[in-house]
């Protein structure tokens, strides 16, 4: 928000019911006529009707392999695929030859860190700008960064880079109130700094991490030329990011999944720096990301079809461009306002509950999307139990979040997540089922948790 522009308002009750009944799923009851209420959206979100229409659409009337045959189904399934890469790229403020299609956020990452541990195999780098090529070059003595609030696929993939390659994991902690420690950033970002890849917003906790070119970690990362990479798949549902792909945001890189952003399962984006995409080896080889093939060797499309061999995932692809069209003509201006009364009302009604611990920001302007909580003396699970008993639907376990369980000193949490759909009488019904877990668990004790 610009200095002197009014905040946006909240969607009334007669938007969120409008908007509900696009979702045919919010109908339908559960455990013996409840009312479903559900409030996992951070796991995944539900679909309009709108997406199911554009992913049938697609398969009814123009159902084709992209980007091969010159017949006219072929000539549209192509379209439709391409003007979906243009809508990502709208949602984005950023080029359509920079956004690729992957299969979801886990693949982006693991395409970027791909490309960082293949970078010095022979030729890989062949005709690369030289400036992209060195920051692309990574061995012993190098570092990637990355944070203790990381899913699992910000961290995993760099831990694997880092053990192909020689090159060693560095990492900023959390603090006790759910915020990142940007105390050490001198300390941990330095002249071997190659890559720093942290998330927008913690799929835990909510929390909303700055990634402005000011923030300490961006500006350190700029500092010493390493390339900065971010997860924003629990942000893109919630928060306007086009200023991360802006010229001059300081990020070169960031992926998201389309099952969270109301669109289909199997699909995700990857934006990436053109500069960066040009000189990044292929993930995939074969057909469609080459540009001339012999017995002898072959080479590679310009990307982004350098990163998208095979045939895509068109129908998923148009799908996920009818979810973002959704959040941007609702605005993710008045989608964050929303998400802000429910975060308002949910941690007002949490902190009701003194057999019960909020994990996180107790700000509500410092998290989007996530509220994760425990209770005395009750397993998570067994939490999650009750509550789906009452037709509530949350998650429960380490969100594939485990060092920052540990970090907490919790080995599991429940976690609340909120959709563009989510009402305010939902987040009263959670809390009205849990006051049913001290009566029905009061004995019951902790139960042992995975490690």
């Amino acid at each position: 928000m610009t200095t002197g522009q009014l905040a946006a308002q909240p969607l009334s009750e007669v938007e969120i019911a409008r908007i509900r009944a696009d979702f045919p799923l919010l109908s339908r009851t559960v455990r013996g006529g409840r009312p479903l209420v559900y409030l996992d959206s951070g796991a995944t979100s539900q679909k309009p009707r709108v997406v199911l229409d554009a992913e049938r659409e697609f398969y009814e009337r123009h159902n084709a392999a992209v980007h091969r045959g010159a017949h006219q189904l072929a000539e549209e399934a192509t379209d439709a695929f391409e003007g979906a890469r243009e809508t990502v790229a709208r949602f984005l403020g950023a080029d359509p030859g920079e956004v690729v299609f992957t299969k979801n956020g886990t693949e982006g990452l693991n395409l970027l860190a791909y490309a960082f541990s293949n970078a010095g195999a022979p030729g890989a780098l062949d005709g690369a700008d030289e400036a992209w090529a060195r920051r692309l070059r990574l061995g012993p003595g190098d570092e990637v960064v990355v944070t203790e609030m990381e899913h699992h696929a910000n961290l995993v993939p760099w831990q694997e880079l880092c053990r192909r390659t020689g090159a060693t994991l560095r990492w900023l902690g959390v603090e006790d109130d759910g915020e990142l420690d940007v105390s050490r950033v001198g300390e941990v970002v330095g002249e071997r700094t190659r890559v720093v890849a942290l998330t927008h917003v913690s799929n835990v906790l909510g929390t909303v991490n700055d990634l402005g070119p000011g923030s300490p970690v961006v500006a350190a990362a700029r500092a010493v030329g390493a390339l900065v990479v971010v997860d924003a798949c629990q942000s893109a549902p919630h928060l306007d990011i086009r200023a991360l792909a802006a010229d001059d945001s300081g990020v070169d890189a960031l992926v998201f999944t389309g099952h969270k952003t109301l669109g289909p399962s199997g699909v995700g984006v990857l934006w990436a720096r053109r500069g960066l995409l040009e000189a990044m080896p292929p993930f995939l080889t074969g057909g469609s990301m080459i540009e001339v093939v012999r017995m002898e060797g072959s080479s590679w499309a310009p990307p982004p079809a350098k990163f998208e061999a095979g045939v895509p995932m068109a129908a998923q692809a148009v799908g996920l461009a009818a979810g973002l069209d959704y959040l941007t003509e609702v605005g993710l201006d008045r989608v964050h306002a929303h998400d802000q009364q429910l975060m308002r009302h949910t941690l007002d009604l949490l902190a009701e509950r003194p057999w019960l611990r909020v994990l996180g920001p107790q700000d509500p302007a410092r998290r989007v999307g996530a509220v994760a909580f425990v209770a005395d003396g009750v397993h998570p699970h067994d939490v999650g139990q009750v509550l789906d008993d009452s037709g509530v639907a949350v998650r429960t376990g380490h969100h594939c979040a485990w060092p920052l369980h540990r970090r907490l000193r919790v080995p599991a949490s429940t976690r609340a997540s909120f959709g563009i759909y989510t009402s305010l009488e939902e987040v009263d019904a959670l809390a009205e089922a849990l006051d049913r877990v001290p009566a029905h668990l009061r004995t019951g004790g902790m139960r042992g948790a995975r490690r």
